[in-house]
């Protein structure tokens, strides 16, 4: 028999608002304190101490607007946040402080999350949805430097992009952009040519989240209908529908594979968490503890796999953390 789904490990209140996204940063040198990141729709940013499950700081840089975005740029002292004031901001945490130091205007009214992928030591590509509703506009971090702007065929009408993800084979590799559009497309760019390699319409709706395994050439997106769609990326770089999943309820606002490629879990409009085993797609779980929508799910970083945590954060202005499948 099925054991029944656990509760949450704990429990973190005192965003004062509905939380759009999170990070962990866990995976340092002992006796690193392992933090997770939440952005909340007021605007600020809270720092958890894991440990002692309270906020460490509160960071405030976006103009009391929504930030849904948030991301560690090698180690927990630098950090980049994207907030609805059309800003990414570049913090500097090191030794107390709460600065931005630098910011770029991304002019894109969109919730469309940025995406990050570190080239080189102390170098990023970042690729956001730029000002033209249907560009991607890359650029290198931190010189502020624009590498390309990608502009769907004249026709295509594709829509706003809705989410990004940069990602390389290797470090030798070129890399490339995985982007959900609005008319349910997916499409595959090599951002060095700045050219489209591929298209599916894995969709009817916006595709609202995706994530991408490297190793197993293969991804999965969720959208505001019922359905999980997987893809996999052949040889010759082509996108092909892999299978569906049906869901019960419509609405998948977030989706994230563990860093393992064992588990992934998905944020639901109907306010459950759901853990799926990524093989093959097999439903293990239903985590049914929020009483909103589900904003983000995200995993933790540990070194130790019996020590990886889940985090939810919901428009209840709770984040859930939870301890499961971690001694896979």
């Amino acid at each position: 028999m099925a054991l029944p789904p656990p509760d949450p490990q704990f429990v973190l209140r005192g965003t004062s608002a509905a939380v759009h996204t999170l990070h962990f940063s866990c995976g340092g040198p002992e006796p690193d304190i392992p933090l997770l990141f939440s952005g909340s729709e007021n605007g600020f940013i809270h720092v958890w101490n894991l440990k002692t499950h309270r906020v460490d700081t509160a960071l405030d840089g976006h103009g009391r607007k929504s930030v849904y975005c948030v991301e560690t740029m090698g180690g927990k002292d630098r950090l980049l946040s994207q907030g609805r004031d059309q800003r990414i901001c570049l913090w500097d945490l090191a030794e107390g402080r709460t600065s931005v130091t630098d910011s770029v205007f991304t002019e894109h009214v969109g919730f469309c999350r940025c995406s990050l992928l570190k080239v080189a030591q102390g170098r990023w590509l970042m690729a956001m949805a730029a000002r033209s509703l249907e560009e991607v506009q890359i650029l290198e971090l931190p010189s502020k430097t624009s590498v390309c702007t990608l502009k769907p065929e004249v026709g295509a009408k594709l829509g706003m992009p809705m989410c990004l993800k940069l990602w390389q084979l290797n470090c030798d590799s070129q890399p490339v952009l995985l982007a959900g559009y609005e008319d349910g497309s997916v499409v595959l760019w090599n951002v060095s040519m700045g050219k489209a390699l591929s298209q599916l319409i894995c969709h009817q709706e916006p595709v609202m989240s995706l994530d991408f395994d490297v190793e197993k050439a293969k991804g999965i997106s969720g959208s505001s209908e019922k359905v999980l769609s997987i893809w996999s990326l052949n040889e010759q770089q082509n996108l092909q529908v892999y299978k569906t999943h049906e869901l019960v309820n419509a609405g998948i606002s977030d989706i994230t594979i563990r860093p393992d490629k064992k588990i992934l879990a998905t944020a639901g409009w109907d306010h459950r968490i759901r853990i799926f085993g990524w093989k093959k797609l097999k439903p293990l779980a239903v985590l049914d503890y929020h009483t909103a929508t589900v904003h983000c799910v995200s995993f933790s970083d540990h070194s130790n796999p019996q020590e990886r945590l889940l985090a939810a954060g919901s428009k209840d202005q709770r984040i859930s953390v939870w301890s499961i499948y971690a001694q896979t």
